[in-house]
């Protein structure tokens, strides 16, 4: 989207012009008082206009990130635009920021250091109070190989290893560095691809970006920028003073020897998780040096973002307190952040500030005149009444959506005809109406002269989809592992399972062979020659399972082949019946999609991943063929797999057949029922529950219900496969997670895919469903786009701890998150409750073990669901 065409019309600002004029003389304004949705397009027009670096500091990151992803909205896709991310682990916490975050963050110091002298920078208080490395020490550390260069190959390595770069066998992730001979891979942070370089002798011969995931060569370049890989640099030369500088007289033993040990690897170059612990010691640098002086710094709300900094000064000062009282934090640890005020102090350097605020108490030099925009809250029809009446005033009306199709033809039904575009390059006339495809988090209008607005579909809906950044945290693979390791399980097609312990070389009558060497029970060994390595293929089983051994000159493993051979032969002769008869019968095909169907899937208050969107084209397209579907689609929890089964019950039901939703659990019943009447609300259509939630007559008056066609959708567990249950006009039967069902629903599920469409939602698919999809028996749809802000999963391993225990439930509860707290005794369960109740008062505690009635259990669940309750 590029709305670039309406940066002019805040030049009629009498206020505008009078800030761009002194902020041109080079003086501060300390206050302008600044409607908080028109903050990006105002930020967007001083960039514009001023052609000067800027730093935009917000109190919160997710006020950073709104900001980042709407001022580009005003320049196009080329918008010169940068997020310096926030660390992931409070000061003082013994926690490794996620790799991806840290990559983002040396990204930007590296832009900063580089050729961009112009940027534009958004950061959160918390982003820019963290000491990092100093400006000088990340320049000088910043260096550039190129094709026809000379380099000493062990100096520039250990040099590499300075700059926090990890030798690895293969390199697949940013930070890592392999060498094989002449051929050295690494991967820089600031690279969207890593660099194969390849020397010849000493010079560099070439120097190729390749695929991470393939390892294929994927372009030639004629050099390569190498920065730090994290965010501290270590002389290692200086390495070695580091325990010189701390007091560990206040540690106890174990603390001690834990820093000792860790200390010395950073002499060594060992880098290892929770090293960010020590980045204080060699990081005093602020992010403020990295811009030169004439920036222009920006405070969106002064007040919040020195509030913000305190509260982060007092959860540090707890942190340092409480661990230096249990002997864990050396004597003389540097602070590893700057105060609000010590940065305050710093921003004397920059010859220009800019504060924003949103209320005016008197002492404003300026008040911008953009005024909120008129709010609709989903009543289109007043909406397009007096958009017509503004057209005719000869106001200029811009409207931002992202159902801007469907507003197109709302309006055109009352004769305005407005085409959605994707960018508005010039000024539209007045007395004009612009329908653009986009997303604002807010509409504005300008006060006076003509009251120009900008409307969002918050205004007019009521509400607006979030987006959704994909995170690439790490590099998918698409295969096992090539290569084996030592007591790693295979199987040898002719002998069986046994256990890899090498490979060797034997010098027989026709010369020296290689041969794999396995282990088989009973001491016995066989020795593979290399040449028939595709006999052995890596064991594949259970996790946490180890396989039994075969003994070789037996029949026990022609044995288990057999019994084998006659299973897949008859799930063959299964799968043969039933898939044949779903291609021979005539299902129903159903109707494309309707008005309603478009209006219900633009409610969706998120933006669709492209797996979303694509499980969701196959999915109808599979619904409108005239033959039964049977799809799987398969996606982690909360990747939107019932967004997608709840549009294709939509389509069912426009067509007038009825839709059931079969699930393992009332607790996923109940869950279901909500999302799907809240969603379909709007529309005349009736959802049930079949449940022990039910009583006997409520369950009665649904069958009722299912059997003259009253209701729309049922969503219910083992209960709808009973023979009492029948359906007027069955057209979509939803099953989720079906692999917990057991076999006799399952017999009952396989007749339903003889006659009717059949779409099957799992996280977790059972190998034989995987597999027949994947082999094209089942369709199959795959949904990896994670959501918003999903992080990768850490585990930490520690003994335990109350105040650990404490600190990590209040951490969760500060962001509106709830707690599994699982003990292994369920006789001493509520004891633990109890000293958990002592330990967090704060928090709303409950009990769930599988000994408890099951209708205690599930309420419990229920109301964990419903969030009332925390841990």
């Amino acid at each position: 989207m590029n709305l670039s065409g309406l940066l002019s019309l805040i030049e009629k600002m009498p206020s505008h012009r009078k800030l761009i004029q002194e902020l041109r003389m080079g003086r501060s304004v300390e206050r302008v008082v600044m409607l908080d949705s028109a903050k990006p397009y105002l930020l967007a027009c001083l960039y514009h206009q001023l052609g000067l670096p800027m730093l935009v500091i917000t109190a919160r990151s997710e006020k950073a990130k709104q900001l980042h992803e709407e001022i580009p909205l005003w320049f196009g896709s080329d918008a010169p635009i940068k997020l310096f991310p926030e660390p992931d682990a409070l000061p003082y916490e013994r926690l490794s920021s996620d790799s991806y975050t840290v990559q983002r963050r040396l990204r930007v110091l590296s832009e900063l250091s580089g050729r961009d002298k112009t940027p534009l920078v958004v950061a959160s208080a918390y982003a820019v109070v963290r000491k990092t490395v100093p400006a000088v020490d990340f320049a000088s550390s910043c260096h550039t190989l190129r094709k026809g260069s000379k380099v000493d190959l062990e100096r520039i390595l250990a040099q590499w290893m300075e700059l926090g770069y990890e030798m690895e066998n293969t390199v697949e992730l940013p930070g890592t560095v392999s060498r094989r001979g002449g051929i050295i891979d690494i991967y820089p942070p600031n690279s969207d691809l890593p660099a194969r370089i390849e020397l010849f002798g000493d010079e560099v011969e070439s120097i190729r970006l390749f695929d991470p995931t393939t390892q294929r060569s994927a372009e030639l370049v004629p050099q390569i920028s190498i920065i730090p890989a994290r965010e501290m640099v270590l002389p290692l030369t200086e390495a070695g003073n580091i325990l010189g500088r701390l007091d560990l007289s206040t540690l106890n033993g174990d603390a001690r020897e834990k820093v000792e040990e860790e200390v010395a690897h950073l002499a060594s170059a060992q880098w290892f998780d929770g090293l960010d612990f020590y980045a204080s010691l060699v990081n005093d640098g602020a992010f403020f040096d990295y811009f030169p002086e004439q920036t222009l710094v920006v405070l969106d709300q002064p007040e919040l973002i020195e509030a913000a900094a305190g509260e982060l000064d007092s959860q540090a000062i707890e942190l340092s307190r409480a661990q230096s009282k249990q002997g864990e934090l050396p004597g003389n640890f540097p602070v590893p952040y700057f105060t609000w005020s010590e940065l305050v102090s710093r921003l004397d350097r920059f010859d220009q500030r800019l504060a924003l605020e949103e209320w005016a108490d008197g002492s404003q030099r300026y008040i911008m005149g953009f005024g909120p925009a008129p709010s609709y809250s989903g009543q289109v029809p007043a909406f397009v009444e007096e958009t017509k009446d503004m057209i005719r005033g000869k106001r200029r009306i811009v409207i931002v959506s992202q159902q801007a199709t469907r507003l197109s033809e709302l309006l055109e039904e009352h004769d305005i005809i407005a085409s959605p575009v994707t960018e508005v390059v010039h000024l539209p006339p007045s007395g004009s109406m612009t329908l653009v495809q986009g997303s604002l988090a807010g509409g504005w209008k300008i006060n006076g002269l003509g009251e120009d607005i900008v409307f969002s579909d918050v205004e007019i809906f009521g509400f607006i989809k979030k987006r959704r950044t994909v995170s690439r945290h790490a590099v998918r693979r698409d295969a096992f592992l090539s290569e084996l390791s030592t007591g790693d399980y295979v199987v040898h097609i002719d002998h069986g399972i046994a256990r890899f312990s090498g490979v060797t070389k034997l010098s027989l009558d026709n010369g020296e062979r290689e041969y794999l060497v396995l282990d088989y029970a009973a001491g016995d060994k066989l020795y593979v020659p290399s040449e028939q390595i595709d006999r052995v293929s890596r064991y594949v089983g259970p996790g946490g399972y180890t396989p039994s051994l075969s003994r070789l000159g037996t029949q026990e493993w022609n044995r288990a082949k057999q019994r084998v051979r006659e299973a897949a032969s008859n799930l063959a002769k299964e799968l043969v019946s039933l898939y044949s008869a779903r291609e021979v019968v005539s299902g129903l095909a159903f109707s494309s999609d309707t008005v309603w169907q478009q209006e219900l899937e633009a409610s969706f208050p998120y933006v669709e991943t492209p797996d979303q969107l694509k499980a969701l084209q196959e999915v109808k397209l599979d619904m409108e063929r005239a033959r039964p579907m049977d799809r799987l689609v398969s996606g982690d929890v909360g990747y939107g797999k019932t967004e997608v089964a709840l549009r294709a019950a939509f389509k069912t039901i426009m067509d007038g057949m009825q839709v059931a939703v079969l699930v393992p659990t009332t607790v996923l019943a109940q869950q279901h029922l909500t999302t799907f009447s809240e969603r379909l609300g709007a529309f005349p259509v009736k959802v049930e529950l079949l449940s022990r939630f039910r009583s006997p007559k409520e369950q009665q008056g649904v069958l009722q219900g299912l059997v003259n066609g009253s209701v729309d959708i049922c969503i219910g567990t083992h209960r709808l496969l009973q023979k009492d249950v029948s359906f007027k006009n069955l057209g979509l039967v939803i099953i989720d997670e079906e692999q917990r069902f057991g076999v006799a629903h399952k017999e009952r599920l396989k007749q339903l895919r003889r006659e009717v469409d059949v779409l099957t939602l799992s996280a977790t698919p059972i190998p034989r469903t995987l597999h027949m999809s994947l082999i094209g028996i089942r369709d199959m749809s795959t949904m990896e786009t994670p959501p918003e802000e999903r992080l990768p999963i850490k585990s930490y391993v520690a003994p335990y701890d109350k105040r650990l225990a404490r600190e990590a439930i209040l951490r969760e509860l500060e962001r509106n998150g709830q707690v599994f707290y699982v003990h292994n005794r369920v006789q001493r369960i509520d004891w633990v409750a109890r000293k958990l109740e002592g330990l967090v008062p704060e928090a709303r505690i409950s009990v769930a073990h599988g000994q408890m009635p099951e209708e205690i259990l599930e309420s419990v669940m229920l109301d964990f669901g419903d969030g009332r309750i925390d841990v």
